[in-house]
């Protein structure tokens, strides 16, 4: 038995307890440093996939920016510690129906398989292969992804606003 065997499942263990935790607990700030175990977990499984680049780029973009970002509007926001604040989400009973459905969606996907999302691996996957392929073959998901993440960015500003008013 290989060495990378039980070193996947150390990572996806810590992967998945962080994750847990990042969604259950109840302290946003041990939520946020349970975030960072989740990306470095994800870094780890990226390097047993022999993708190093994918796994710097988690650490340096993911732990090291948007995290850090999440940490200091957590420290700045005073009304997020206050005592008449409610932690728990009203929404939990809809949330967790939706994120099953799109779960076993995601297995049927896999385990039928799509043809339109078929994924051609290149032989040799460096930066410039990634780069190529990420602005031809898959150009539309990439820029669906950046509208998507604009529109929650301005919804944000929209809700802070009210909030300020």
């Amino acid at each position: 038995m290989s060495i990378e065997l039980p070193v996947f499942y150390f990572l996806a263990a810590i992967t998945i307890g962080a994750a847990l935790i990042v969604v259950l607990g109840r302290n946003i700030v041990h939520c946020a440093f349970s975030l960072v175990l989740a990306f470095f977990g994800v870094a780890g499984l990226y390097v047993l996939l022999d993708a190093e680049f994918l796994a710097a780029v988690q650490v340096l973009i993911y732990v090291g920016g948007i995290t850090i970002l999440l940490l200091f509007a957590i420290m700045l926001t005073s009304r997020a510690s206050g005592p008449g604040v409610r932690i728990l989400n009203e929404q939990l009973g809809l949330s967790a129906l939706i994120a099953g459905g799109l779960f076993f969606l995601l297995i049927y996907a896999l385990w039928k398989g799509i043809p339109a999302l078929a994924i051609k691996v290149p032989t040799q996957a460096n930066v410039p292969t990634i780069g190529r392929v990420l602005m031809t073959s898959y150009v539309l998901p990439f820029e669906v992804a950046s509208v998507l993440l604009l529109a929650a960015l301005v919804g944000a500003l929209i809700l802070a606003r009210k909030e300020k008013d």
